[in-house]
C-alpha cells in the first residue's frame, strides 16, 4: 500500500508487568532500516514537519504523549493521523507532505528507509504541488 497508513505492532507483556513493542525489518517494518532517530521537548503549540521527501519511507511512532498528522499526496489528497499509543505506528511513503503537531511531552521515534540526505527534502510546498498529477 503506498500511501499514508497505519501499522499495528504487538504488544507483549501486561499491565502488571510492564510491556514491549519489537520493530524489525523486512517482518513487521516495510523496508530496511537505516537510520532511527527521535524528537522530543517540542513546545506544544510549534508546528513540525512542513515537507515531504523523494525517496524516503518513514514508519513514526508517539512513543510518549500524542501526536497529530496531517498528510496530502500528489494527488492532493489529504488524511489526519493521530498517533496515540506506542504500539501504533504511521507508514508515510516518498512524495507526502507532512504537518505535526505534538501534545506536552509528546517523544516521536522514527525508523527511517535511508540515511539523512538533504537532497532528498522537498521543503517548499510550491514545489510539492509540481509533483501533483
Amino acid at each position: 500500500m503506498n500511501k499514508p497508513h497505519i501499522i499495528e505492532l504487538s504488544k507483549i507483556g501486561s499491565s502488571v508487568l510492564g510491556y514491549i513493542t519489537v520493530a524489525e525489518e523486512n517482518l513487521n517494518i516495510p523496508f530496511n532500516i537505516k537510520r532511527v532517530y527521535w524528537t522530543y521537548f517540542t513546545p506544544q503549540d510549534v508546528q513540525r514537519g512542513g515537507h515531504a521527501h523523494k525517496g524516503l519511507e518513514q514508519l513514526i511512532f508517539a512513543v510518549s504523549g500524542n501526536i497529530e498528522f496531517t498528510t496530502e499526496d500528489i494527488y492532493g489528497n489529504t488524511e489526519t493521523f493521530i498517533l496515540d499509543s506506542p504500539e501504533k505506528g504511521l507508514y508515510i511513503p516518498s512524495k507526502i507532505w507532512r504537518d505535526i503537531k505534538f501534545s506536552h511531552n509528546a517523544v516521536l521515534l522514527c525508523l527511517a528507509s535511508d540515511f539523512y540526505k538533504e537532497q532528498d527534502y522537498i521543503r517548499n510546498y510550491d514545489e510539492f504541488k509540481k509533483l501533483m498529477k
